[in-house]
């Protein structure tokens, strides 16, 4: 006798399943390279979204096969997503508060598990994932001006302010916001990713995340601030290991030491709607709770496309591909600061009258 056909599934063991695939390498990239760490974490984060949901309103989700030309049992299930996202959604949105970039991130994320799911097992589950809409927000991109970098670089006097932990965070943050790294990337500089040929000294990097191959001649207060660690015996890496949560948070203090403390309004999306963001007791952020490791890699390209370096030499320096979208924000930021410093030539040239 044939056994007979699994027909349903629970959404979270689909997800359990891509995630566990994603990790022991059955599942890849279109590359053909194993998925990353960080994006398993994603991942990971998503199913336990699912499952504070299905606790919460006791509703587990459930994914059936649709082997069947029968319209009304495609239009049950049809209906059955529907209200399963819209609960979800305003679980998502009402209960957690969560905004919209998170909310896109876990759609795709349930749909593409679903798309992997019938792919890897051969089932149709119809195209009812295709109501997992993905929404997106541009969130707002915080860099330093030339000149706070400038400031950071130079200013002796506000070095000798700091205390020495604070010291350490000024050289990493400055060394960051030189070479265009990803945090990741930057803790794991070891010595021989130095390189010295005559006079000049070299960065070689291989990036994490994209495996792409950059070589960066570095500025000489780059290179001082690298030789100063580099023959520390208590540490492997070129540069002082810090988690990023406590880089984030020393990062801010330093930038508060500097009086960078210009109210800074900031919103984020939810169903669409800009939601202004306050810290807590209503107080507003200020340019310094703005800044954490992103500002580096973000400082950085800004800096080198506003001084003109071209867009494809500042693309190989930062690893993004010819058509990234994050990559074009940079230059529209980057157009930004050169039309302002225009204007203001053109100011002064009109003062001269």
């Amino acid at each position: 006798m044939a056994s007979k056909k699994r027909l349903e599934w629970f959404l979270v063991d689909i997800l359990k399943t891509f995630i566990n695939d994603s990790q022991k390498g059955r599942r890849l990239q279109k590359n053909g390279s194993k998925i990353r760490i960080g994006t398993i974490k994603q991942y990971e984060f998503v199913l336990l979204a699912l499952q504070k949901f299905e606790q919460a309103k006791n509703i587990p989700i459930r994914v059936k096969a649709l082997n069947t030309t029968n319209q009304r049992i495609i239009k049950t299930e049809q209906n059955y997503w529907k209200k399963i996202y819209k609960k979800l959604l305003d679980y998502f949105y009402d209960d957690l508060k969560y905004y919209d970039n998170y909310v896109g991130t876990i759609s795709k994320i349930i749909r593409s598990s679903l798309i992997y799911f019938q792919e890897s097992k051969g089932i149709s589950l119809g195209s009812f994932y295709k109501l997992l809409y993905v929404p997106k927000e541009e969130i707002q991109i915080v860099v330093l001006s030339a000149e706070q970098l400038n400031f950071l670089i130079y200013n002796k006097d506000f070095e000798a302010s700091l205390s020495s932990d604070l010291q350490i965070i000024k050289d990493i943050f400055v060394f960051g916001c030189t070479v265009a790294l990803r945090f990741s990337d930057l803790m794991n500089l070891y010595p021989h990713n130095l390189e010295q040929t005559g006079d000049k000294y070299y960065l070689k990097v291989i990036s994490k995340k994209t495996q792409t191959a950059t070589r960066v001649l570095l500025p000489e207060y780059a290179k001082d601030i690298l030789l100063k660690y580099k023959n520390d015996k208590k540490q492997k890496t070129l540069l002082p290991a810090f988690s990023k949560n406590h880089l984030n948070l020393k990062i801010k203090e330093l930038a508060e030491k500097a009086d960078w403390v210009t109210p800074l309004l900031r919103t984020r999306n939810r169903r669409g709607e800009p939601i202004t963001q306050q810290k807590s007791r209503g107080k507003s952020y200020r340019f310094c709770d703005s800044l954490t490791t992103h500002t580096m890699r973000r400082t950085a390209i800004t800096t080198m496309l506003s001084l003109g370096l071209p867009e494809y030499m500042v693309r190989k320096i930062s690893g993004h591909a010819p058509n990234s979208k994050e990559f074009y924000r940079y230059v529209q930021i980057a157009q930004t600061f050169m039309d302002d410093a225009i204007q203001a030539i053109h100011q002064k040239l009109s003062e001269q009258k």
